[in-house]
């Protein structure tokens, strides 16, 4: 860690906390790191360590769905924006997100044994990856890849995946980490400043598929996740100018379109309620969506038991050089 980093962890700029209260007892404290950062990858704001690793679990999917668009399989199917935004997303596996994805295996002729997501309720479809799955079989069957191994890092499709992300972050592709997802697909360990550039990059409308990745979340905001869900319902209050896509064990990542602005943020331990909680403090602070409209999500994803309360203590500070 470079020397400014570790001054800015250390005292100017402590990590943000999430306490939970009972009553008037304190119970939990979670602890977050976040970090603000422009296309060019420099640090603009961040609270606690901007290097601080982590899997970028689901984060990961627009930036995965790149081939759907580059080999033209999304452009193939009906309504592809549609396409675009399920495979970017982590649906709730209603009737209408399994429909979006059998629709895409269906475009290409793929049969839904190939989908290798966990079966969730009757299908594999219901899954919450389905999406991004079906895309990967699409992109290979469309490229003449095989069907089978489609998930193993040495596949044609992972290894352009992996040279995506190089070329995007400017790092070696030898030096990102990758470890198998919850759905089987691989997650890359990368540096929370390297995430929120991804963030950035994919907001800044420069680079031609992710213009249309970024407009196809920003324009279907119920396939991202669904409604009364956060990623979804911040999409829908700030009128497809924020796009928003967690992860896993408290990943969460925001970028405001056109402005390439990229937010990324973690909690050590890993809660949801405290990434969301966060997440809609930050927003607050950098005044990307109106007061009003944040109370009207926290009362749409927050379902605490009477009595207990969430605070959040600490916010973005400017980097200092």
């Amino acid at each position: 860690m470079s020397s400014n980093f570790k001054n800015l962890y250390t005292s100017n700029n402590p990590p943000i906390e999430v306490i939970l209260k009972r009553g008037s007892h304190l119970e939990s404290i979670h602890k977050v790191h976040a970090v603000v950062c422009d296309k060019k990858g420099r640090v603009l704001m961040c609270a606690g360590n901007p290097e601080y690793k982590s899997f970028i679990r689901s984060a990961l999917k627009p930036f995965q769905a790149i081939p759907f668009v580059s080999s033209g399989a999304s452009s193939k199917i009906n309504e592809p924006l549609k396409s675009i935004a399920l495979a970017s997303g982590s649906h709730r596996g209603s009737m209408l997100h399994a429909r979006e994805a059998f629709k895409i295996l269906w475009e290409f002729d793929i049969d839904i044994k190939y989908l290798k997501c966990p079966i969730k309720g009757n299908s594999p479809l219901n899954h919450y990856c389905s999406g991004k799955h079906a895309a990967f079989l699409a992109t290979c069957k469309k490229l003449n890849w095989p069907l089978n191994t489609y998930l193993k890092g040495e596949h044609p499709l992972q290894i352009e995946i992996f040279r995506i992300i190089s070329d995007l972050l400017n790092i070696p592709a030898s030096d990102i980490f990758a470890e198998r997802d919850d759905c089987g697909a691989p997650t890359l360990y990368l540096k929370l400043v390297e995430i929120a550039n991804l963030y950035s990059i994919l907001s800044s409308s420069e680079n031609a598929e992710l213009e249309q990745i970024s407009r196809a979340i920003s324009s279907n905001p119920v396939l991202i996740s669904d409604n009364n869900y956060f990623d979804t319902e911040i999409i829908k209050a700030s009128h497809g100018k924020i796009i928003s896509k967690g992860g896993a064990e408290g990943i969460l990542c925001l970028g405001k379109l056109r402005d390439g602005i990229g937010l990324a943020l973690k909690v050590e331990d890993g809660s949801k309620r405290a990434k969301h909680a966060v997440g809609l403090h930050l927003i607050k602070q950098l005044d990307w969506i109106t007061n009003i409209r944040i109370q009207d999500i926290e009362e749409k994803i927050f379902s605490l038991p009477e009595g207990v309360n969430l605070e959040v203590k600490g916010e973005l500070k400017f980097q200092e050089s």
